[in-house]
Protein backbone atom coordinates (compact mmCIF):
# COMPACT_ATOMS: atom_id res chain seq x y z
CA UNK A 1 0.00 0.00 0.00
CA UNK A 2 1.50 3.76 -0.70
CA UNK A 3 -0.23 7.02 -0.15
CA UNK A 4 1.10 9.58 -2.78
CA UNK A 5 0.73 13.49 -2.44
CA UNK A 6 0.67 16.05 -4.64
CA UNK A 7 -0.15 19.98 -5.33
CA UNK A 8 2.16 21.56 -2.82
CA UNK A 9 3.87 24.39 -3.76
CA UNK A 10 5.20 28.17 -3.57
CA UNK A 11 1.99 30.79 -2.85
CA UNK A 12 1.47 34.22 -1.96
CA UNK A 13 -0.20 35.25 1.09
CA UNK A 14 -3.94 35.57 0.82
CA UNK A 15 -4.21 32.82 -2.07
CA UNK A 16 -5.51 29.00 -2.33
CA UNK A 17 -3.88 25.52 -3.03
CA UNK A 18 -5.25 22.50 -3.27
CA UNK A 19 -3.54 19.09 -2.41
CA UNK A 20 -4.29 15.62 -3.28
CA UNK A 21 -2.91 12.19 -2.00
CA UNK A 22 -4.09 8.45 -3.53
CA UNK A 23 -4.09 5.27 -2.30
CA UNK A 24 -3.14 2.65 -3.92
CA UNK A 25 -2.57 -1.34 -3.66
CA UNK A 26 -4.09 -4.40 -2.43
CA UNK A 27 -6.74 -2.37 -0.35
CA UNK A 28 -9.59 -4.02 1.20
CA UNK A 29 -11.13 -0.59 2.89
CA UNK A 30 -9.89 2.80 3.96
CA UNK A 31 -11.42 4.07 7.39
CA UNK A 32 -10.33 7.66 8.33
CA UNK A 33 -8.31 9.97 6.32
CA UNK A 34 -6.41 12.87 7.47
CA UNK A 35 -3.85 15.59 6.80
CA UNK A 36 -0.66 16.85 8.82
CA UNK A 37 1.75 19.74 8.59
CA UNK A 38 5.13 19.88 10.35
CA UNK A 39 6.95 23.27 10.42
CA UNK A 40 10.25 23.71 10.91
CA UNK A 41 11.31 23.22 14.48
CA UNK A 42 7.89 22.16 15.62
CA UNK A 43 5.39 19.21 16.11
CA UNK A 44 3.75 17.37 13.27
CA UNK A 45 0.17 18.61 13.78
CA UNK A 46 -3.27 17.41 12.85
CA UNK A 47 -4.59 19.90 10.29
CA UNK A 48 -7.94 18.04 9.01
CA UNK A 49 -9.27 14.55 9.23
CA UNK A 50 -12.58 12.84 7.65
CA UNK A 51 -13.91 9.65 8.50
CA UNK A 52 -15.67 6.84 5.40
CA UNK A 53 -18.90 8.61 5.99
CA UNK A 54 -17.76 12.37 6.07
CA UNK A 55 -17.64 13.21 9.54
CA UNK A 56 -14.65 16.09 9.20
CA UNK A 57 -12.68 17.79 12.13
CA UNK A 58 -10.44 20.10 11.61
CA UNK A 59 -7.68 22.13 13.89
CA UNK A 60 -8.03 25.54 15.03
CA UNK A 61 -5.86 27.12 13.29
CA UNK A 62 -7.29 26.15 9.77
CA UNK A 63 -10.92 26.12 10.69
CA UNK A 64 -13.12 28.25 8.09
CA UNK A 65 -10.24 28.16 5.53
CA UNK A 66 -9.17 24.82 5.22
CA UNK A 67 -11.71 22.10 3.54
CA UNK A 68 -11.15 18.67 3.63
CA UNK A 69 -12.64 15.83 1.17
CA UNK A 70 -12.47 12.41 -0.15
CA UNK A 71 -13.36 10.33 -3.18
CA UNK A 72 -13.67 6.95 -1.94
CA UNK A 73 -14.25 5.35 -5.85
CA UNK A 74 -10.60 6.35 -5.89
CA UNK A 75 -9.47 6.50 -2.33
CA UNK A 76 -8.30 9.73 -3.03
CA UNK A 77 -8.43 12.60 -0.08
CA UNK A 78 -8.26 16.22 -0.79
CA UNK A 79 -7.46 19.32 1.16
CA UNK A 80 -8.59 22.94 -0.25
CA UNK A 81 -6.45 25.47 1.35
CA UNK A 82 -7.78 29.01 0.84
CA UNK A 83 -6.82 32.14 2.49
CA UNK A 84 -3.53 30.74 2.88
CA UNK A 85 -0.99 32.42 5.95
CA UNK A 86 2.92 32.80 6.32
CA UNK A 87 1.92 30.36 9.49
CA UNK A 88 0.77 27.69 7.12
CA UNK A 89 3.87 26.95 5.56
CA UNK A 90 5.07 23.25 6.17
CA UNK A 91 5.18 20.08 4.91
CA UNK A 92 2.15 18.50 4.73
CA UNK A 93 1.60 14.60 5.24
CA UNK A 94 -1.29 12.70 4.41
CA UNK A 95 -2.33 9.11 6.43
CA UNK A 96 -5.22 6.70 6.19
CA UNK A 97 -5.88 4.08 8.35
CA UNK A 98 -6.00 1.34 5.73
CA UNK A 99 -7.94 -2.35 5.92
CA UNK A 100 -5.76 -4.59 3.72
CA UNK A 101 -6.27 -8.63 4.19
CA UNK A 102 -3.43 -9.24 6.36
CA UNK A 103 -3.64 -5.94 8.35
CA UNK A 104 -4.93 -3.07 9.61
CA UNK A 105 -2.78 0.13 10.22
CA UNK A 106 -2.02 3.64 9.29
CA UNK A 107 0.31 4.48 6.04
CA UNK A 108 1.65 8.37 5.67
CA UNK A 109 2.47 9.86 2.31
CA UNK A 110 5.55 11.11 1.66
CA UNK A 111 4.92 15.24 2.38
CA UNK A 112 4.83 17.58 0.26
CA UNK A 113 6.00 21.25 0.95
CA UNK A 114 3.77 24.18 1.07
CA UNK A 115 5.24 27.95 0.96
CA UNK A 116 3.06 31.35 1.79
CA UNK A 117 5.17 33.97 0.82
CA UNK A 118 3.91 36.92 2.61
Amino acid sequence: VQLQASGGGLVQAGGSLRLSCAASGSIFSINAMAWYRQAPGKLRELVAAISSGGTTIYGDSVKGRFTISRDNAKNTVYLQMNSLEPEDTAVYYCAAWIVTKAQAKDYWGQGTQVTVSS
